[in-house]
């Protein structure tokens, strides 16, 4: 997980250490996006992102039917399906956006 810088300076100072080609340290404000810290990398993100969405969806599933059943709360219900809504739209939000990102890439002169 990202860990927030501490102060405005040691963010500061942790962008001047990548940008003179340094590699982040732990506590780095980017330490975390880099992947440097935890060896993940932006693919497990997006796994990550998307098995939890799933799980998101899953429950959002079992929570209406069991609301069709008449044994959950309506308002628990709704939450669910919310929050499962919520969780799709950012996913396709981000694919988006990297298919884009992906798109710019291709357009750069060689």
């Amino acid at each position: 997980m990202l860990k927030p810088a501490t102060s405005i300076a040691s963010a500061i100072a942790a962008y001047g250490n990548i940008a003179k080609g340094g590699k982040p340290t732990p506590g780095d404000a980017g330490a975390g996006a880099a992947g440097a810290a935890d060896g993940g990398t932006f693919a497990n993100l997006v796994k990550s992102a998307i098995t939890e969405a799933a799980r998101i969806g899953k429950t959002a599933e079992t929570a209406s039917i069991a609301a069709v059943n008449d044994r959950a709360d309506l308002n628990k219900v709704v939450t669910a399906v919310a929050e499962a809504e919520l969780a799709l739209q950012t996913v396709v939000t981000i694919r988006d956006r990297v298919i884009e990102a992906y798109r710019e890439i291709m357009r750069m002169p060689i």
